[in-house]
């Protein structure tokens, strides 16, 4: 049976069954990744011309309290090697990428109890204050609906938070006992009613992962509209309980980027880190997919290494400057340009000026 015809329908109508879906998954084969991926590319630069938007990534502390069984930097990992930066570090990371083009910085950690609210909201207000051309977004995980309103307040523009499966079974087979989806889905329907340009996700051939999970993904994200989707293949982490689980692949990550791009044409979508450690050419691979967006690591370059996610990182040992350098003759190689701005999502904007208008 050809499927290309569900194809053209998810292109057209941007929204399938769960049962469509699961199929698409189930039957992929190289043909149908091909031409999912000409039609996702169109409609990138539909919307976006051929421009890729980079975000500064800051990975300012690889402490966190959480356990989740697939982390690298979960809590019970006793060889990973902690580290915090300083303010005065983090500000420095964001002075050096503004330097180099960068209108987009990402505070990423892991959920460590030493970075309060008041912290949060200091190091987002010296941003904003030092670049007020510049979005700030924020990736430090599940918070309560005070806070997160506190860091919007202070001026933070987007929050990047994977929900990381929309099966709850599949959840629990990934975390541990203290942590629930219901409470992660709510965090990031929180995040969407404060204003914020929200970022879901999930990783690609995690433990236990069938195709339906993934066609649930596909639909919960249908229901949120986030206007960025940050997937990757997962890469197993030395010290976790998955440590010796198969990695995902990069043909079904492709597949499923293509998949979102058509489902939701206007979104921000990432080829990430982790589709160029498990192969080379991986993030270009992933622009001519319907990717727009990379994420280049601003960090300082004693610290990279310790922010170990899964193993075998790629651009650890690289400074800025070389990896932007390096990024730019990438993404030139497959006809697209890097874009210096800050790379709203184009739905969000137009969405906004709208209520402006009423």
């Amino acid at each position: 049976m050809n499927l290309k015809h569900l194809i053209d329908r998810l292109h057209q109508s941007h929204n399938l069954s769960l049962d469509e879906f699961t199929e698409l998954l189930a039957r992929r084969d190289e043909e149908l990744q091909a031409y999912a991926a000409s039609l996702a590319a169109e409609t990138a630069e539909k919307h976006y011309g051929k421009k890729v938007f980079i975000r500064g990534l800051i990975e300012f502390t690889n402490i966190c309290k959480n356990d989740c069984y697939y982390c690298g930097i979960r809590a019970s990992n006793r060889s990973a090697q902690r580290y915090r930066l300083s303010e005065e570090q983090i500000l420095a990371c964001a002075q050096n990428g503004y330097a180099l083009g960068f209108r987009t910085f990402v505070l990423q950690g892991g959920e460590d109890p030493y970075y309060t609210d008041d912290k949060i909201c200091q190091l987002v207000r010296q941003l904003k204050h030092n670049h007020p051309d510049c979005a700030v977004t924020l990736s430090i995980g599940e918070k309560t609906r005070e806070s997160y309103a506190m860091y919007r307040k202070a001026g933070a523009d987007r929050y990047l938070l994977r929900h990381e499966t929309a099966t709850p079974a599949h959840y629990r087979h990934l975390h541990p006992p203290s942590m629930s989806a219901e409470n992660r889905y709510e965090c990031l329907r929180t995040l969407k009613e404060l204003g914020y340009q929200t970022g879901a996700g999930f990783m690609v051939g995690s433990p236990g992962q069938r195709p339906e999970d993934l066609a649930r993904d596909l639909l919960f994200l249908g229901k949120l509209q986030p206007e960025m989707v940050g997937i990757g293949p997962f890469i197993p982490a030395a010290g976790t309980p998955f440590a010796q689980e198969p990695a995902g692949t990069l043909d079904e990550t492709l597949f499923l980027l293509s998949l979102i791009r058509l489902m939701m044409p206007e979104v921000l979508l990432p080829a990430t880190t982790a589709l160029g450690t498990i192969d080379p050419r991986g993030r270009e691979k992933g622009l001519l997919a319907g990717a727009n967006v990379v994420m280049p690591n601003l960090s300082p370059k004693s610290v990279r290494e310790k922010y170990q996610l899964y193993d075998n990182k790629i651009c650890t040992g690289e400074e800025a400057a070389e990896c932007i350098v390096c990024l730019t003759k990438r993404i030139e190689s497959v006809g697209r340009e890097l874009a210096v701005s800050r790379g709203d999502n184009i739905r969000y904007l137009n969405t906004k000026e709208e209520l402006h208008c009423v």
